[in-house]
């Protein structure tokens, strides 16, 4: 299914295939990935009901604007704030073309795009034992690659996709960070293959360097994006 949709600074036919068909057609699966969803089906029943185009997964925006001073978890887990979920294609556009771009966003603050039922810290049950690529952009290019990472979590289209919990954008006063954060950061192939998935998605550039840090690690040094464990 093409969706067309005008992105910031480009030209006005911009297409993106959000939703194919596989995608309207695969079970859904609960946040475990094991059983399929009593209630999630019910969801996709009614939408597909009201001539809806249902998603594999719910999904959350959230936004946390970072506040001067000690960071503490209970400080940084107060300042997040949802905005908005929906499950649909059509309830996707409504909320992104509500949302303020990157560009106008202050610095520093974050922009979170989570599966529903996934807190975007590190400690929630989804995230523990997980970790995230890093991929730092110039500001000026960040919106454009913010924009195709949201398309392809929401249409499902990264490998091994039942692995990804979901996807932060980090606004900087030098530059801005996009991160990808899965659920197993010991499945090595996991991980490398959702590396290669986001390269090719996002059309990135061989000159971008890509890094990966386990939560646990960030955990002990308290920190997101320093101290990072692998490059490719």
């Amino acid at each position: 299914m093409e969706i067309t949709e005008k992105r910031e600074g480009e030209s006005n036919n911009s297409s993106k295939d959000l939703n194919n068909n596989d995608n309207i057609n695969n079970d859904l699966t609960d946040s475990d990935g094991n059983n399929t969803s009593k209630e999630a089906e019910e969801r996709r029943a009614r939408d597909l009901k009201a001539g809806l185009h249902p998603l594999k997964h719910k999904f959350v925006f959230w936004y946390t604007r970072r506040t001067p001073g000690v960071r503490t978890q209970t400080a940084y887990e107060d300042n997040i704030k949802k905005i908005v979920d929906f499950s649909t294609v059509e309830g996707f556009w409504v909320c992104y073309c509500h949302l303020a771009r990157p560009s106008t966003l202050p610095s520093p603050t974050d922009l979170h795009l989570f599966k529903e039922g996934i807190r975007p810290l590190w400690e929630d049950s989804a995230n523990c034992n997980g970790g995230k690529w890093i991929i730092r952009f110039k500001k000026v290019v960040s919106g454009r690659f913010w924009e195709d990472l949201v398309l392809a979590l929401v249409g499902d289209q990264l490998d091994y996709g039942d692995d990804v919990c979901g996807a932060v954008l980090s606004i900087r006063f030098n530059e801005d960070i996009l991160s990808v954060w899965n659920r197993n950061a010991s499945d090595h192939q996991a991980v490398m293959a959702l590396r290669d998935s986001i390269k090719r998605h996002l059309k990135l550039p061989h000159s971008y360097v890509m890094e990966y840090k386990p939560h646990d690690a960030s955990l002990r040094d308290n920190s997101s994006y320093r101290n990072t464990w692998l490059r490719g």
